[in-house]
């Protein structure tokens, strides 16, 4: 999508839509697709932590009997509220489309600065009373987090800045595979030996692969960019073949009005 915006010249990345009477009358018109993704999978990620494996059951947030009233399901109940804010992100997308006659843009780039910055929040608190490998692996995350959320702040005021679109999907990017990046590091490491966070050395390497993360997502930024940029040319060197647009014939005209408008085509192919 940046890459397509950055070449056609748009001036927003997502033209606002028109009004609802204009964009006919069929559900698929008028459902949002990514706003349905985004509740699916918030779902997806939201029931999974509350019932999974099968017969457990974490809704309660206090164990009330326990004289101390403490606390339990910390770590669920943290990413629940992550994918929460992201299906509210979604919900904001499907009544803004299809529920208004007027698209609400605005409102949905708040949900989602939101949901980003929300993101951020939970992933900081996830260092409390962790290990030093944990710490560092989160706060590398925390990172593009918050700079996506500050980004799309921003663009609530300023969504005509294509500097702030390639920062923001340039910072996604590093997002989504830094994540992966994450979970091999904690769950599965390809070697079969766990991540020493007594080695000072295997901590030295973690800024090391961010680091590598950032050059890879600019690298597959440029990559699409490119592939984007030769269609686009192609595309747009069919549509502006020499002598291959023409010009309609209006009716009811006299045929001095038809002999005018000869000469003016005559003259104009003479001139290209």
């Amino acid at each position: 999508m940046v890459s397509l915006a950055l070449l056609r010249g748009q001036r927003y990345l997502r033209p606002p839509l028109p009004p609802r009477e204009k964009r006919g009358h069929r559900w698929w018109q008028l459902v949002p697709v990514q706003g349905i993704m985004k509740v699916l999978i918030s779902l997806g990620g939201i029931i999974p932590e509350f019932f999974y494996p099968p017969g457990v059951n974490r809704l309660m947030i206090v164990d009330w009997e326990d004289p101390r009233r403490p606390f339990v399901f910390y770590e669920n109940w943290d990413h629940v509220t992550m994918y929460g804010f992201f299906l509210l992100s979604g919900v904001v997308d499907i009544a803004s489309r299809a529920c208004q006659a007027r698209q609400t843009a605005k409102l949905e780039q708040a949900a989602e600065a939101l949901a980003f910055c929300v993101l951020a929040l939970l992933m900081a608190a996830h260092l409390e009373n962790r290990g030093a490998l944990e710490i560092r692996v989160h706060a590398l995350f925390v990172a593009p987090a918050f700079l996506v959320g500050l980004v799309l702040a921003i663009e609530v005021w300023v969504p005509d800045q294509p500097a702030l679109w390639v920062l923001k999907t340039w910072m996604g990017l590093v997002l989504s595979s830094w994540m992966v990046q994450l979970s091999v590091l904690m769950y599965a490491p390809p070697s079969g030996q766990p991540w020493r966070a007594e080695n000072p050395e295997d901590l030295a390497f973690l800024p090391i692969f961010f680091c590598w993360h950032l050059a890879l997502g600019a690298a597959l930024l440029a990559a699409v960019y490119g592939l984007c940029s030769l269609w686009h040319h192609r595309s747009s060197s069919r549509r502006e073949v020499p002598g291959a647009k023409y010009r309609p014939c209006p009716r009811g005209y006299s045929n001095e009005d038809l002999e005018k408008l000869g000469a003016e085509g005559v003259l104009r192919d003479e001139g290209v």
